[in-house]
């Protein structure tokens, strides 16, 4: 199987990260110990070739690099948080061909694919599969909502993927709907693919390794697109929970039970914003829920400052209207433990974010079947789950 993406460097604050990967280096690694003779083509620095061969190998991949004229760096401060990354020069374009092969959008490198089954991930790439000459017999794009709609020309994400393949008989297409789940529109039908809970989430990479994994069940295995995205969503959950590759056989995926495909109602945070960094914890809390289409009663934003017999019933207000609460524990908040308490007298589900928190003060949260993580995107994802039962 061949395998053309990118071989970046990434690198996260929190938690601790610092590999090489990228798109085409995940889906590779991902695959090593699943199929015989992986090989991929992608570009890389002179100055970078020795580090990224000892990185590919050690996965047993073969890698096929092709000249470029620096490496990308992907930074994150968290894994939910827009990274940053430096612009390239733009190195020669690949040519690839090959019985099975997996093409992912590059930032300073596009690539030309000639194959008989192809699994296309445009990774932002606003062009279509065969718009820069490449060509399959079968070809399964799989893309995001948003990246749906830019290679469609159609507002409507839904719409946007069945126009992808309403000439192209042998196409399908894979839309990627975050919280809920996937679908998989072919010309015999479309299907429904439920999103796996895990206990931790590890969001860097979970794209890559949904193609790669749905490319191998599909492409390489004969199975049905519907059931291959089933494998792809599970090994997908293995994956941000373990944060470990190559993949295992599918009876070896670790993962929780499958999430009901329904909109997620609203999600309360409660946490102290009275300095710089809490305020920021509020911001980075608000704006990662909403990038999941999560609605959220957010007390610094709703209500505010204010005289306490003011405040105090609108936030309780604005929490009985929720699903579920981020409670955001650092610093030993007294309003924000309040809110807790009144969560769960009223039984709703709490997932309580302590990164520096002493374990006797979270007698109270644990015992009373909080849900306690140390990671930020763990949190998010857990609340937002919890809010769509």
């Amino acid at each position: 199987m061949i395998v053309v993406g990118g071989l970046y460097r990434e690198c996260c604050a929190v938690p601790e990260w610092d590999q090489i990967y990228g798109s085409g280096g995940r889906a590779a690694a991902a695959l090593a110990t699943r199929v015989p003779d992986v090989t991929l083509y992608a570009p890389c620095a002179n100055d970078f070739l020795a580090r990224a061969e000892i990185a590919m190998s050690g996965c047993g991949v073969t890698l096929k690099a092709k000249p470029s004229l620096g490496l990308v760096t992907f930074e994150y401060f968290h894994p939910l948080a827009t990274p940053e990354w430096n612009d390239v020069p733009a190195a020669e374009t690949i040519r690839v061909e090959g019985e099975i092969v997996i093409r992912y959008g590059m930032i300073e490198a596009d690539a030309v694919v000639k194959a008989r089954l192809a699994v296309y991930d445009p990774q932002s790439d606003a062009h279509q599969f065969r718009a820069n000459g490449s060509s399959a017999d079968r070809l399964a794009t799989v893309l995001n909502e948003s990246d749906a709609c830019v290679l469609s020309s159609n507002s409507d994400p839904v719409q946007g993927a069945l126009d992808l393949i309403a000439d192209k008989p042998n196409d399908i297409v894979v839309l990627k709907k975050g919280l809920r789940g996937a679908e998989v529109f072919t010309h015999g039908g479309r299907y429904l693919i439920p999103p796996y809970q895990s206990d931790t989430v590890f969001k860097i990479g979970s794209g890559d390794v949904f193609s790669a994994a749905f490319a191998l069940h599909w492409a390489k295995e004969g199975l049905p697109p519907e059931l291959a995205a089933d494998l792809a969503s599970r090994a997908t959950a293995h994956y941000v929970a373990s944060r470990s590759l190559p993949l295992p056989p599918p009876e070896k995926y670790v993962h929780g039970p499958a999430i009901e495909q329904s909109s997620p109602g609203k999600v309360y945070i409660a946490g102290p914003f009275f300095n710089l960094g809490q305020r920021w914890m509020i911001e980075e809390a608000v704006r990662a829920l909403s990038d999941l289409g999560c609605p959220v009663f957010s007390p610094l934003h709703e209500v505010g400052f204010g005289e306490a017999g003011v405040v105090a019933p609108l936030d309780l207000a604005g929490l009985d209207d929720c699903s579920a609460v981020l409670a955001l524990l650092d610093g030993g908040d007294p309003g924000t433990i309040f809110e807790v308490g009144h969560a769960r007298c009223r039984g709703l589900p709490v997932i309580a974010l302590a990164e520096d928190v002493h374990q006797r003060d979270l007698t109270m949260p644990a015992g009373s079947g909080c849900v306690v993580t140390t990671e930020f995107s763990t949190a998010v994802y857990r609340v937002a789950w919890a809010a769509m039962r």
